[in-house]
């Protein structure tokens, strides 16, 4: 129950501070994808399912506040989600190289799906444009955030786990 309550808590600070703080702290109108860092790792820490609900609850915040259709970027995010939660076998906490590697990839789907979604399918063919200006430096910023930012998922969830193992010795 206490990891329900700080994953819902942490979901609402990243929005947070994707929407407000990275807005402010752009770099040619490009900030960091928090919602995925979070998607990600919460798929590949634990399971599909778990990155499955987090990654649908990250997608309704944005498709409330942001979207045109409800359920757009729920969609998106429940299967990026689901996709990193495919690699919890193979996750080993210490190691930072597969998390980086799969924040990557999720942050360019994300984009790549919205550019086809979004834009190509207006007839708006430059890709090459948009994948220059828009998909490479925001998966740059969001890796950069990522490093400073996962260890302080990682260190959280240990807490929580440390803190789980005591309440079921005591009981």
């Amino acid at each position: 129950m206490k990891r329900n309550i700080i994953l819902f808590f942490v979901i609402i600070i990243s929005f947070v501070l994707q929407t407000t703080l990275f807005q402010v702290l752009n770099f040619g109108g490009i900030s960091p994808n928090l919602l995925i860092i979070i998607t990600a790792s919460y798929g590949f820490m634990f399971d599909k399912k778990c990155g499955m609900v987090v990654g649908f609850i990250c997608g309704l915040l944005m498709d409330i506040f942001y979207g045109n259709v409800l359920g757009f970027y729920a969609l998106i995010y429940l299967y990026i989600g689901a996709a990193n939660g495919t690699f919890h076998s193979i996750f080993f906490q210490d190691d930072i190289k597969l998390p980086l590697v799969l924040i990557a990839t999720s942050d360019f789907v994300y984009s790549f799906v919205c550019y086809v979604l979004l834009y190509l399918l207006r007839s708006r063919f430059d890709f090459v444009f948009y994948l220059r200006r828009v998909i490479f430096p925001e998966i740059v910023y969001t890796i950069f955030v990522t490093v400073f930012l996962y260890p302080c998922i990682l260190l959280l969830n240990r807490t929580v786990e440390d803190t789980e193992r005591e309440d079921h010795k005591v009981v």
